[in-house]
C-alpha cells in the first residue's frame, strides 16, 4: 500500500470481521468454503461480503433507553451483564515481579512506559497514600484502574476475533491496531458499595480470554486462586477490599458513570477530558475560567 494512503474504516472493519469468522468458527467457515459453488473472483467477493454483513450484524450495538437522567452510584443499569463472584486481586503501576505476579507493571499491555505516563510509582502502602492517590505526586492517569484478561491488539495488529466479540467495537473503532478496550469504564461491586474504574492493563496472567471478559465463561485457574480481575489501590481503598476478595463487575458506558473520586484525575479520564473542553469553551466565550469544573489534569 502506498505511504499515506487512507483506508476507509468500514473496509478495515469488514476485513477484520471476515477474519474473525474464520478464527472463531474455523470448522464452520471451512465447511462453508468447501461447499461454496463460487468459482470466479467476482462471485467469491459476493460470498465474502455476505460473511462480512453477517459478522457485523452480530456486533450491532444495542439501543438503550435511559430510565434516569442522572446515573446513581448504587443502581447500575446499562446494556452489559454483571460478572459475579470474581476473585479480585490488587495490582499497581510500578509493581515489581513476584512469584504470583511474574510480569512487572512498570509497563502495561498498551503502554511500554506506563509508570512514567502515570507519573510515578502508585505506592499501595497506606502510609504512602493521600486519599486515593500517591502521597508524592498527582497522577497523570486515572488512579482508579483495572486489568482484565484480554487484549484486542497483538504485535500492533487488531486481533481477528475483536470485531465479533467486543460489543462496542463498531462504535469505538478508530484504526487498525488501536485498542478499543483501553480506558473503557467498569463498575466493581463489593458488599453495599460500587466503584468505577477504567480498563488500563491486561491480566491477571492471560490476555486472550475473551470468552470470559465478553462471554459467559468463568476465569481460568491460575496462581491467584482463579482471579479474574485486578484492581488498583484506589479501587481497593474505596471498596475496602482485602488482598483476595470476590467482587462483581460489569462494563458501563462513560455516560453511565456517576460523579465520584474516580472523576478527578487523569488525562485519560472522560470527566477530565470533558471538563477541559468545557473550560476551553468558557475561556473562549467569556475570557474567564470562573465556571470551570473542579477536576485536576496533569
Amino acid at each position: 500500500m502506498p505511504a499515506g494512503m487512507k483506508v476507509p474504516i468500514a473496509a478495515v472493519i469488514g476485513f477484520l470481521a471476515c477474519a474473525a469468522v474464520s478464527a472463531i468458527s474455523a470448522f464452520t467457515a471451512s465447511t462453508a468454503f468447501a461447499q461454496s459453488p463460487y468459482s470466479s473472483s467476482a462471485d467469491f467477493a459476493k460470498y465474502a461480503m455476505k460473511l462480512r454483513e453477517n459478522a457485523l450484524l452480530k456486533i450491532e450495538p444495542q439501543v438503550i433507553v435511559p430510565t434516569s437522567s442522572r446515573p446513581s452510584i448504587y443502581s447500575v443499569g446499562g446494556r452489559y451483564p454483571w460478572k459475579t463472584a470474581i476473585v479480585t486481586t490488587i495490582f499497581w503501576v510500578g509493581e515489581r515481579p513476584t512469584i504470583n505476579n511474574p510480569v512487572p507493571n512498570c509497563t502495561s499491555s498498551w503502554d511500554p512506559d506506563w509508570e512514567r505516563t502515570f507519573g510515578g510509582y502508585d505506592n499501595p502502602d497506606s502510609g504512602g497514600r493521600r486519599g486515593y492517590i500517591p502521597a508524592t505526586f498527582i497522577p497523570r492517569e486515572n488512579p482508579f484502574y483495572v486489568a482484565l484478561p484480554y487484549n484486542d491488539v497483538t504485535h500492533g495488529a487488531t486481533k481477528p476475533e475483536a470485531p465479533l466479540v467486543i460489543p462496542w467495537f463498531r462504535e469505538a473503532f478508530a484504526k487498525f491496531g488501536q485498542s478499543v478496550c483501553r480506558n473503557r469504564w467498569v463498575a466493581i461491586r463489593f458488599r453495599n458499595k460500587v466503584c468505577y474504574a477504567q480498563w488500563s492493563d491486561c491480566g491477571p496472567f492471560r490476555t486472550d480470554h475473551w470468552q470470559y471478559v465478553f462471554g459467559n465463561e468463568r476465569p481460568k485457574p491460575n496462581l491467584n486462586g482463579g482471579a479474574g480481575l485486578d484492581v488498583s489501590p484506589a479501587v481497593r481503598d474505596y471498596l475496602g477490599l482485602g488482598s483476595k476478595d470476590s467482587t462483581d463487575w460489569k462494563f458501563v458506558d462513560a455516560r453511565e458513570v456517576p460523579p465520584g473520586p474516580w472523576a478527578t484525575y487523569g488525562d485519560n479520564n472522560d470527566f477530565v477530558i470533558n471538563a477541559r473542553k468545557n473550560t476551553e469553551r468558557v475561556v473562549s466565550s467569556k475570557g474567564s475560567t470562573t465556571n470551570a469544573p473542579s477536576v485536576i489534569a496533569r
